[in-house]
């Protein structure tokens, strides 16, 4: 288990672009988050909540939410997307994604406040898990999402995912991409955060454990 030292971490956020080309930050989850992560679930619509949690729930029961608020336990990590909105940093989106080392491969779920759907978020956050993706040495991307849930079914295919049944639950359809490995990056080429971590050092991630 690893969890990163979040005072080394808070460098490696990521700024992308809406659709309408305002600054969405793309951060690691820290603890002092708790609080706002949970208000932004309970935030979203009933359908929402449904999609994400694939099941009924109000909000992320309190052992999630630890799990959620301390990064790379596991090597599970969750980031947030946050925009100024009257000039205060607010959450309008996260993601959550867990390596598998032995089979090369992200597991990655995300949601989009019910207000800011349609401004190209979901899709420059999904970009961007791939590029955090393929700095970890995966080599496949995938997630389960209801096949009710249209909104992430349409965003997944966009982003050129294939679809396949999720083993075991007939209610679930995984989204699925072969990503390409990027063996040497350049410094002022490096795409994303996972990038910059990975090209401190060969071992970095593991150096930033505690």
């Amino acid at each position: 288990m690893t969890t990163m030292r979040l005072d080394d971490l808070r460098q490696y956020s990521d700024v992308l672009r809406s659709r309408h080309g305002k600054a969405v930050t793309v951060r690691f989850v820290e603890p002092r988050d708790a609080e706002a992560l949970q208000s932004y679930f309970r935030s979203l619509s009933t359908r929402s909540r449904y999609s994400r949690f694939l099941g009924a729930a109000s909000e992320l029961p309190p052992s999630e939410l630890e799990h959620f608020i301390h990064v790379g336990e596991a090597d599970r990590f969750s980031v947030v997307a946050t925009m100024l909105v009257d000039g205060r940093e607010t959450i309008v989106g996260e993601a959550r994604y867990a390596f598998d080392s032995a089979a090369a491969s992200i597991e990655l779920g995300l949601s989009i406040d019910d207000r800011w759907q349609g401004h190209g978020i979901g899709a420059a956050l999904l970009k961007n898990l791939e590029c955090r993706a393929a700095s970890l040495g995966a080599e496949r991307v995938f997630g389960d999402t209801l096949r009710s849930n249209e909104a992430m079914i349409a965003l997944a295919r966009k982003a050129g995912y294939a679809f396949t049944n999720t083993p075991g639950d007939w209610r679930l359809t995984r989204f699925l991409k072969q990503i390409q490995k990027r063996i040497k990056v350049e410094p002022q080429e490096i795409p994303c955060a996972g990038w910059r971590l990975t090209a401190v050092s060969p071992s970095a991630m593991s150096s930033l454990a505690v």
